[in-house]
């Protein structure tokens, strides 16, 4: 069984002594320091810090220990985030009718790369409840039309609600959240999208590239912002493409890609590898 461990995510102005401060309140508190990762963005003048800390040593409750660092960080003016690993993030999956992102997030759940519990899956069309029903997830299909979105955005909100959802992935969910919607989820929404941002947003991104001749195939996770395809990106990835390719082969291609950096992505985020500042994210690199 894999040791337990807290997670603090730290980020401030940077300036010196911080990594002295936070060691040294650890070892204070007699904690071991098992995983430590900074970073110092000189230009933007900010400090970030991951810590991995040994769960065996803390001797107090959880809720003592966030109390008790929130008065140490003050003075500093720390923004942080405290997590344990012994809780599995519940994560919530919205679809429509394109299964292959679906298929590989449940498929690398089931295998145990994707440490987190999926006790919904959430669609506007009744298409995909066939995988649901093979991997026994619970299928809720709510229908969308220009005269019902508010009305179905607010049932989606009261099924998250009810089933205590920590992440929602947008696994090729073709349908634009509302910006109250996105505000209430902010750094908890990851969408998927089928083209290396900025370029070619929006709808259709493959026969645009197609028409373009593009000579790479991307994609781009990102956090969902009020603005459509403009949050901040967690994971991206291309491959090279030559003319040969009809906008279906480009697709297919593009598929591939679309798979591999939802999933790394949405692992960096459960493993909370993940800080965001402004509209950018710092993400730290895995420990193996």
């Amino acid at each position: 069984m894999p040791m337990q461990k807290i997670i603090f995510l730290i980020q401030c102005n940077d300036r010196k002594g911080l990594l002295a401060a936070t060691s040294h309140y650890f070892y204070s508190r007699g904690f071991n320091i098992l995983h430590c990762q900074q970073h110092s963005d000189t230009r933007a003048k900010r400090y970030y810090m991951r810590v991995e800390l040994d769960l065996g040593d803390l001797k107090t409750t959880r809720k003592e220990l966030r109390e008790d660092f929130a008065a140490f960080a003050a003075p500093l003016e720390l923004t942080w985030e405290c997590h344990f690993t012994d809780y599995r993030s519940r994560v919530a999956i919205l679809v429509s009718k394109t299964s292959h992102c679906l298929y590989d997030l449940i498929s690398r759940h089931h295998e145990g790369d994707l440490v987190c519990d999926i006790p919904l899956i959430i669609s506007n069309h009744p298409d995909l409840e066939f995988i649901s029903d093979r991997f026994r997830i619970p299928y809720y299909y709510l229908p969308i039309d220009q005269n019902n979105k508010t009305a179905q955005e607010q049932k989606i909100r009261e099924l998250l609600k009810r089933h205590d959802i920590d992440l929602v992935i947008l696994a090729r969910y073709m349908q634009i959240l509302t910006p109250e919607f996105t505000r209430e989820w902010t750094g908890r929404i990851i969408n998927i999208h089928h083209a290396f941002l900025p370029a070619f947003q929006g709808a259709n991104p493959y026969l645009r590239a197609y028409e373009r001749g593009v000579k790479m195939i991307g994609a781009t996770a990102h956090y969902a912002s009020e603005d459509l395809d403009q949050g901040p990106i967690i994971e991206q990835d291309v491959v090279r493409v030559n003319h040969e390719l009809t906008p279906d082969g480009l697709k297919q291609v593009g598929k591939d890609v679309e798979r591999q950096v939802l999933s790394r992505a949405v692992q960096a985020h459960l493993e909370h590898r993940v800080i965001i500042f402004e509209n950018r994210t710092i993400v730290f690199s895995a420990e193996r």
